[in-house]
């Protein structure tokens, strides 16, 4: 797993290390710098983040509406969106290979799947890596962004309406990602990641508009496409912050609350055996028993037959010895 910074940054800001500055002054740097980088709801200042709460309310309208205009064709589009968004580009790309590197794609592939991701509406790369990478750091413990220890709905959603995590600035969260910091086109799609969402709603409002030739069927793929499909998408990542550290089985005795939830599994590709996972963080195969589906790690044998994934990571589960990796 790539390296993970501490809820404190070094000093290498020229304000802090710049032994001309007046204390007061290095002193006020380090404060502001530690305040944007605190998670976790004892750091919530209960203040309602209005951009990402009328957001989520307008998708959920959005999805619910949907619901009463089905159609086969709509439903296609909306799953294979689904497989590209959540297999492809949350799980086998923005957790697997970008937050954890369980395994290597030449930089094309890389970008195309970090796109895909930010068809899902859960941030830029450099946010969602940020934030996980902390969470594993300060795994149920206080720093941890989003911990059921806190509260199952602070876990679930509460931590983006009402924590302050999404506010932390793009350069706070480079520093728990350099990787992904020094590089450009993250550090731009970071930024305008709900360009992707934005151009696949124009895209599908045409195409729905083509195949039922009016602009109300554009609608319509667009509630099934976008609203419906997003909105259920970030239920389903949800589940594996809240659920997975609630209810399930333990294989292993990590020091958090970690568990395999098969329910969870089953709908977001492989995400939910997170006892599996937090053991091997680093392996890019989730599923370690035969019986433990696993579409996201599919997804990445998937390159690998196509020549455009290797140096893949996966753990081995011995029933006989069941530690984590480390231990």
């Amino acid at each position: 797993m790539p390296p993970v910074a501490s809820n404190v940054l070094p000093d290498t800001d020229p304000a802090v290390s710049n032994p001309n500055q007046p204390s007061s002054v290095r002193s006020s740097v380090k404060s502001a710098r530690r305040e944007e980088l605190q998670m976790g709801k004892e750091f919530a200042d209960g203040q309602i983040n209005w951009t990402t709460a009328l957001f989520l309310l307008a998708f959920h309208i959005g999805a619910v509406a949907a619901l009463f205009c089905f159609s086969w064709s709509r439903l296609i589009v909306a799953a294979f969106l689904w497989v590209l968004a959540i297999n492809f580009g949350i799980g086998a790309c923005y957790h697997r290979l970008l937050t954890h590197r369980g395994y290597q794609t030449p930089k094309w592939v890389e970008y195309m799947l970090t796109i895909f991701a930010t068809l899902s509406l859960e941030g830029g790369p450099i946010f969602w890596v940020a934030v996980h990478r902390v969470h594993h750091q300060n795994s149920d413990q206080p720093g941890d962004p989003h911990s059921p220890r806190e509260g199952a709905w602070w876990s679930h959603i509460g931590w983006l309406v009402l924590g302050k995590s999404l506010h932390a600035k793009p350069e706070a969260l480079g520093k728990y990602a350099p990787d992904l910091a020094r590089d450009r086109f993250h550090v731009w799609l970071t930024k305008y990641h709900y360009l992707t969402l934005v151009f696949t709603g124009l895209a599908l409002l045409g195409l729905g508009s083509y195949l039922d030739h009016g602009i109300m069927g554009g609608v319509k793929m667009v509630l099934w496409g976008i609203f419906l499909r997003v909105t259920l998408g970030l239920h389903t990542t949800w589940l594996v912050n809240s659920a997975n550290h609630m209810w399930g089985s333990r294989r292993f005795e990590t020091k958090d609350d970690s568990r395999n939830n098969f329910l969870v599994a089953l709908i977001t590709g492989g995400e939910g055996w997170h006892n599996n996972h937090h053991a091997h963080p680093v392996s890019a195969r989730h599923g370690l028993a035969w019986y433990e589906l696993d579409p996201n790690f599919w997804c990445i044998w998937l390159l690998s037959r196509l020549g455009l994934a290797r140096k893949i990571q996966v753990a081995r589960y011995d029933k006989a010895n069941p530690k984590p990796a480390g231990a």
